[in-house]
């Protein structure tokens, strides 16, 4: 495999004997069951349960490695230490290692949303950028990342479809804005859905990120209003199942 680093990708090292625990009371996903080269996709959510910064964790031997946006790298650390206060937790970036990604790799793990993804790891960086093929490749399954895609402190963490991307825990306790997505989740109020349709179909009113590189828009818009020929098959699934319910 050739050009697999994600180059807009960094990897954050949270350590110390409260690390753990630390991050528990932050994140969507459970941390406390996170197992050495296990990956689970996660968010820190505002307290009234908008995303801030999702990321994906990796276990690594007692430690939590945050593979996050190199842009919101130094922001994400800075907002977890003003959390952090008094508790045994050390912050800091792990240039040693970087984020990997190859379509097909049958000896690495899935990317921990959608097998469709691909596979992801962490190992020191190599020659080459698949950052671009990434991006075109996930964007391709209805799937969005980021600040610039899920727009910080805007969008509900259900409304980014996180539940059907394995982005969320119900049953692993208070976090930052758990009340809200608990009750979006358990009165089935997810009204809203982030979704990609073509550029020359776009709401700006609804807009939060235009592409025209890929031609697509990714927009927020009420359930009721999608067009189902623009959904991604997973999504289309769990939007009929939610309405059924």
């Amino acid at each position: 495999m050739t050009d697999t680093t994600l180059t807009d990708r960094a990897v954050l090292r949270i350590s110390g004997e409260e690390a753990r625990p630390f991050l528990q009371g932050l994140l969507t996903r459970d941390v406390l069951t996170l197992k050495d080269g296990e990956a689970r996709w996660t968010a820190l959510l505002t307290p009234q349960g908008k995303a801030l910064f999702d990321f994906i964790l990796w276990g690594d031997d007692g430690d939590i490695l945050i593979d996050c946006e190199t842009a919101q790298a130094d922001a994400l650390a800075k907002r977890l230490t003003i959390y952090r206060l008094r508790r045994k937790v050390v912050i800091a970036r792990d240039d040693s290692l970087a984020v990997h990604w190859a379509l097909d790799a049958a000896d690495k793990p899935c990317d921990p949303r959608l097998p469709e993804l691909g596979a992801r790891w962490l190992a020191p960086a190599t020659d080459g950028d698949a950052s671009a093929a990434f991006r075109a490749h996930r964007l391709s399954l209805g799937i969005f990342e980021g600040a610039a895609e899920l727009g910080q402190d805007q969008t509900l963490w259900l409304e980014t479809n996180a539940e059907e991307l394995h982005g969320v825990d119900y049953d692993k306790g208070c976090y930052v804005g758990q009340e809200n997505t608990a009750r979006m989740h358990y009165r089935n109020k997810v009204n809203r859905r982030l979704v990609a349709v073509p550029l020359e179909q776009a709401d700006e009113k609804r807009q939060r990120a235009a592409l025209p590189d890929l031609n697509l828009s990714i927009e927020l818009q009420r359930v009721e209003a999608i067009d189902p020929a623009t959904l991604p098959a997973w999504l289309a699934t769990a939007i009929a199942a939610q309405a059924a319910e």
